[in-house]
């Protein structure tokens, strides 16, 4: 990471649109099920939920943001105008990145407003995701930032956090998240992707779905769940046959 410069990191790499429209497709309740299948549990990002109602789902890369607990001599306003500041990684975030924010939980401290948020929508960041709470709530909503957050508070960040940087590993809602990381949030809040897994999971999470929907029409015509949720030998056949029909027609 290089926080004394305001240019987007190089390693950063747009996220492909085909992987990004294959996970807008798919739920983050299906994607924790198939992370856990793949033996990562702690992938669901906590006090991470919708600042608005009926936010659409968002994917992107991660571009992380560190807050320490506030020490007197450096959690001050005079830092907002530091080259380590949130302002200095605002403008270091490309377009499509979802930002993530590593507040430590605090709710007593926003860690932006609704100026900051306007920068970040200005500059094309698809989401902002935290542990944390925002403030000046109308305005931040009025941005149009899509915002996942613990809720408000009006004191500003420095009053209980100290900012200390960006684009390295970070801890947010009890989950390890790296640089680089896909994030799909929607209104079951924020998951993390390791970077390396994406392509085996959109893969297993589109089998998912069908699986799963298939599930949900044997259900509406009345099918008990023992057997049919998880599916045994004789359910899975007869998934098999009706997605191969299916695949004919």
């Amino acid at each position: 990471m290089s926080s004394d410069s305001l240019e987007s990191p190089k390693s950063f790499d747009a996220l492909d649109p085909h992987v990004a429209a294959a996970l807008s497709q798919v739920s983050t309740a299906t994607l924790t099920t198939v992370l856990l299948k793949k033996g990562l549990r702690n992938v669901w990002l906590r006090g991470t939920r919708a600042l608005c109602p009926d936010l659409p789902r968002v994917v992107g890369r991660a571009f992380t943001l560190r807050f320490v607990p506030a020490r007197e001599d450096l959690a001050t306003p005079e830092s907002w105008s530091s080259p380590r500041s949130t302002r200095a990684a605002i403008e270091a975030m490309p377009a499509g990145c979802i930002a993530v924010v590593d507040a430590m939980g605090v709710t007593d401290a926003g860690i932006f407003g609704d100026i900051l948020c306007a920068r970040m929508k200005k500059r094309g960041v698809a989401a902002l995701v935290t542990d944390g709470v925002v403030r000046d709530v109308a305005g931040v909503a009025g941005t149009g930032l899509p915002v996942w957050c613990q809720g408000t508070a009006a004191p500003p960040s420095v009053a209980g956090l100290t900012f200390v940087g960006w684009q390295e590993p970070i801890a947010c809602g009890g989950v390890a998240v790296f640089p680089d990381d896909v994030i799909v949030v929607d209104a079951d809040g924020a998951v993390v992707i390791p970077s390396a897994l994406v392509d085996e999971v959109i893969a297993a999470a589109a089998e998912q779905e069908r699986l799963e929907n298939w599930i949900m029409e044997e259900v509406e015509r009345g099918a008990a769940l023992p057997g049919l949720y998880p599916p045994d030998a004789e359910s899975r056949a007869r998934y098999e046959a009706a997605m191969s029909e299916r695949r004919s027609k």
